[in-house]
């Protein structure tokens, strides 16, 4: 019984390392299952390769906090020895990409992205610096908003910068809340949305230069949701939710390919997927959770439930969501059908992460909650204390948790970069 566990454990792992190495094959600098180069991970879904500690206790597995400047809600990016990220400083209206030692945790360089031009009205639950940094193993993409247009910088991995583009004006008027969205690369294309009441769109640039591959109009309405590449049955398809619809686009060009009305008007979260079926959730003002097939855009089922600001995860059957207003939900991913709801009290914010059959979620208390991917019931596996704030999702690989989170040090609030082994 034991070699089967162990032969079933390891073909698991197999499979796991083989659809994180299927994401990446266009980026040989990167390793699928030591990085983290950009949203959500290697597989773009928020699932870890490898193994991960089941508790993130403080006093006993805590290698190291490092404090970061700035304020920001991006995640870290982990590639080689790097752990990189956006941060501002609000009051100076600075913004920067930081970069720290994997090992140590300490700083190795900082380089300055813009300074002034910041608008004048942001969401209280956004920042000035919520995309995460896309990296190719070579580069570093950054985006950011400032002086009423959304800007692309492309750094080297020693923070030296390669060219910067202005992406396209952005100047919202109807919801001043900012912007969020995170670089999606695609062979050798950076993918960059900009959506608000203007002219909105997505663009590719060439990461070699930033020469403009393609441009594809959207819907005049603010969202922030981050498209998604998904690859089914051979075919790539670039997905995002929003402007009460989700659309599929083929990621080479930029065309649509399909349509479907659904979801909200705005959104936050980035697409997830699961045995032939995608799946978005929002938003405002609508709330709906809703499947489709990812080739036809058919919907399979929907729902009344939304997961806004969050990201849901996918797997093995099964959709979870963690609601803004504290409920954990398990839904049968084919039918829609709830198998469990759990109250966790606490606003969240953050995205999950799977680690083997555990999801990793924290709230905006700075409360993490580890728990089974188990549709017959709630499980809780542990639950830490990892901060007075949280809302940067995790990074996890190698068997390493890197949360950026933030303390109140005597009235003052510090950002901190923490990593658990």
């Amino acid at each position: 019984m034991r070699l089967f566990l162990l032969f079933a454990l390891s073909t698991l792992f197999i499979q796991t390392s083989l659809e994180a190495q299927v994401t990446i094959d266009a980026f040989p600098k990167l390793d699928a299952k030591s990085d983290w180069p950009w949203w959500r991970g290697v597989t773009r879904d928020g699932h870890a390769v490898g193994t991960a500690p089941k508790l993130l206790d403080l006093n006993k597995n805590l290698k190291w906090a490092s404090p970061i400047p700035g304020r920001g809600h991006g995640s870290p990016t982990v590639v080689g020895e790097s752990i990189i990220m956006i941060t501002a400083d609000e009051d100076k209206q600075i913004h920067s990409v930081v970069s720290l030692n994997r090992q140590s945790g300490k700083e190795r360089w900082q380089y300055q992205l813009n300074q002034g031009g910041f608008p004048a009205e942001n969401h209280p639950k956004n920042t000035e610096a919520s995309p995460t940094i896309a990296c190719d193993g070579e580069r570093l993409f950054a985006t950011v908003f400032h002086h009423k247009a959304i800007w692309l910088t492309c750094l080297s991995m020693d923070g030296k910068k390669l060219w910067d583009k202005k992406i396209a004006n952005y100047d919202p008027t109807r919801y001043r809340y900012g912007y969020a969205a995170s670089p999606v690369l695609y062979g050798d294309t950076v993918i960059v949305v900009y959506e608000y009441d203007g002219p909105s769109g997505m663009v590719a640039l060439k990461t070699t230069d930033g020469s403009e591959a393609w441009r594809t109009e959207r819907p005049p309405t603010i969202t922030f949701s981050s498209p998604v590449v998904v690859n089914q049955k051979g075919k790539d398809y670039l997905l995002i939710s929003g402007n009460d619809y989700v659309r599929a686009y083929d990621p080479k060009t930029g065309k649509e390919y399909w349509s479907t009305a659904g979801v909200s008007t705005a959104t936050c979260g980035t697409i997830v997927w699961d045995s032939g079926l995608i799946f978005a959730s929002g938003g405002y003002p609508q709330s709906e959770t809703l499947a489709l097939d990812v080739v036809t855009g058919k919907v399979a089922w929907r729902n009344k439930t939304r997961s806004y600001e969050q990201s849901m995860v996918a797997a093995n059957g099964n959709l979870y969501a963690y609601t803004e207003n504290g409920v954990l939900i398990c839904w049968d991913a084919k039918t829609g059908t709830e198998k469990w709801m759990q109250r966790w009290p606490g606003a969240n914010s953050a995205s999950g992460v799977l680690v083997e059959n555990r999801i990793y979620w924290s709230n905006e208390a700075g409360e993490l909650l580890v728990f089974e991917a188990n549709p017959e019931k709630f499980v809780e596996v542990s639950r830490s204390k990892i901060g007075d704030e949280s809302f940067a999702s995790p990074a996890i690989c190698a068997g390493q948790v890197y949360l950026r989170v933030a303390r109140n040090e005597g009235g003052k609030r510090q950002e901190y970069i923490l990593r658990f082994e």
